[in-house]
């Protein structure tokens, strides 16, 4: 079926973005696994063709385009259609922290970071999740203690992608015990600040090349300058950016999907037992054809979804119902597209076994499945 979502200016963008993968990142690939990171180079060559900075007011050397989420759309598809890696470490930078960084910020805060932010000069990375705090962001324990015109933060966080290599995290730390879930603040921690320090590059099932640091603050001295948005309004802030980076995790899940499903038709074409391509099996048939099916289908809600919020009307629910139902089916297709490959699909040099380890975390991240479908619950009343 063919998708009405996007215009021809989406599609044009489509195509830088897959000429910078096929000239920058794909011949590089094995490069970056093993160093464990997407080296800064790409960064800077991706904001040279301004990749970086879609969301970002041209004043500052940005695309100018945050009221037409589309177009962060297509750079997510591309990217997470390469691999979850990809899309993971931009995405992170140039659409989930792009709100932070443009609607909560001052005209100080945006003059300091926003042209390095789109350049990719300034790389982000925002520190949400805890040891002990994941999908309950209230109960998070990294504190930011006032001292005259300075806060001074104490904690940790972990899996935190790009944070590395981050040149400034968004972190989430409690400024007023008392107040529970409406005593968070947001703050912008830079590379360089005393007591800032980082662990080591997590070892991941999946996605080796996405840089994935442990993140430790002690009595560090952040300005408050460097405070991000309101004070005391920080989970808020948090919850009125969600919607994007669940429907964001939505557009990249089903792009993987997509991605290998494709690949995988193309082998079961090709690869012959018994006689016959193992494709035209009744059992593979049938797979294959409700494999399809439910992306199509997954694909259709999903556009309605990034319309919605092109419009300003995504809900907070319908990005829960896309995150968690793309998660699940992208999961369905690729332990399938393994299966298909048979004992090939166990290997690593094929795509299907790479995709399959790097993906198990989106039923995890931004929320686990659970979670949105304790969010959609609420909302039936439940």
């Amino acid at each position: 079926m063919r998708r009405s979502v996007y215009e021809p200016e989406h599609e044009s963008l489509r195509e830088t973005v897959r000429e910078f993968i096929d000239r920058h990142v794909r011949p590089r690939e094995a490069e970056f696994i093993a160093a464990r990171q997407i080296p800064r180079d790409v960064w800077l060559e991706a904001g040279k063709q301004g990749l970086l900075g879609l969301q970002v007011p041209e004043e500052y050397g940005g695309g100018g385009v945050a009221d037409d989420y589309r177009f962060s759309a297509v750079v997510g598809e591309e990217m997470a259609g390469f691999s979850v890696a990809l899309g993971s470490s931009f995405g992170i930078h140039a659409d989930v922290n792009a709100p932070y960084l443009t609607k909560l910020t001052t005209p100080e805060q945006r003059e300091r970071w926003l042209p390095r932010y789109c350049t990719g000069e300034l790389w982000t990375a925002i520190g949400m999740t805890e040891p002990s705090a994941g999908s309950d962001l209230a109960a998070l324990k990294t504190t930011a203690v006032r001292d005259g015109d300075v806060w001074v933060i104490n904690g940790s966080k972990t899996f935190i992608t790009n944070g590395y290599n981050a040149d400034l995290v968004i972190v989430a730390a409690r400024t007023d015990p008392a107040k529970g879930a409406k005593g968070i603040s947001l703050f912008a921690v830079e590379t360089g600040m005393p007591g800032f320090s980082r662990g080591r590059k997590l070892d991941k099932v999946g996605q080796p090349e996405a840089d994935t640091a442990e993140l430790f603050f002690q009595d560090v001295r952040v300005p408050q300058a460097n405070l991000i948005g309101e004070q005391d309004r920080g989970f808020i802030h948090m919850m009125q950016q969600l919607p994007q980076e669940r429907i964001g995790a939505a557009v990249a899940n089903l792009a993987l999907t997509r991605s290998v499903l494709t690949e995988t038709l193309a082998y079961v074409k090709q690869r012959r037992a018994f006689g016959q391509p193992i494709g035209s099996f009744q059992h593979n048939k049938f797979l294959l054809a409700e494999l399809e099916t439910k992306v199509e289908v997954s694909q259709a809600f999903v556009d309605r979804c990034v319309l919605a919020h092109v419009d300003a009307d995504l809900s907070a629910v319908d990005a829960a119902k896309a995150k968690w139902w793309t998660a699940q089916v992208q999961s369905e297709v690729l332990d399938a597209c393994v299966q298909l490959h048979g004992g090939y699909g166990y290997m690593t040099e094929y795509r299907a076994a790479r995709a399959w380890m790097d993906s198990r975390v989106t039923k995890i991240w931004a929320g686990s499945n659970e979670i949105m479908k304790e969010l959609i619950g609420r909302d039936l009343g439940l």
